[in-house]
């Protein structure tokens, strides 16, 4: 048996990381301006073919498409291209709600896996959604719908929140 061999060219723009227009903004400004310009997405999305789709205050929603280049060796996605788009949709839920001059990051992510992700799943939804959002923490949840509205996985998290250093 030969092996047959596909390839997987990722292009990206290298992010600008404008820490002066991240502290002027809300959250949600910040986000929605980065969904205006098709070319400010994180390189991540690229990577795991995903792209934001709509944000809303408290609220992240994310396509993302599975193909064989994000298979484990036993022939199904592997669990952190699930775990990405979760933490990902998580993790904008909570920005979203921030005000200026403020930032996070991941502290706990939790994902449930509730059924196999292969390249002939399709695109899959994924939407955040914060829970509580306080001055130092923020939780959120979020689930990963197939295009026939069956669950895929589900998972929250607890964020830490912090202000952005003074430009």
């Amino acid at each position: 048996m030969s092996a047959t061999h596909d390839s997987l060219t990722v292009t990206w723009r290298r992010p600008t990381n404008d820490l002066a227009a991240a502290a002027s903004l809300t959250g949600l400004e910040f986000l929605r301006r980065m969904l205006a310009d098709p070319d400010a997405g994180p390189p991540i999305a690229a990577l795991i073919n995903m792209r934001a789709v709509a944000f809303d205050h408290g609220v992240a929603v994310f396509e993302a498409t599975p193909g064989e280049c994000h298979y484990n060796p036993i022939g199904s996605v592997h669990g952190g291209w699930a775990s990405t788009v979760l933490d990902s949709a998580l993790g904008c839920a909570v920005h979203s709600a921030l005000p200026a001059g403020s930032a996070y990051t991941t502290l706990e992510l939790k994902v449930n896996l509730v059924r196999a992700i292969t390249a002939r799943t399709g695109t899959l939804r994924c939407e955040g959604r914060a829970i509580h959002v306080g001055a130092r923490t923020a939780t959120a949840d979020a689930r990963l719908v197939g295009p026939d509205g069956k669950l895929y996985a589900h998972g929250s998290t607890t964020c830490m929140i912090f202000p952005l250093p003074k430009v």
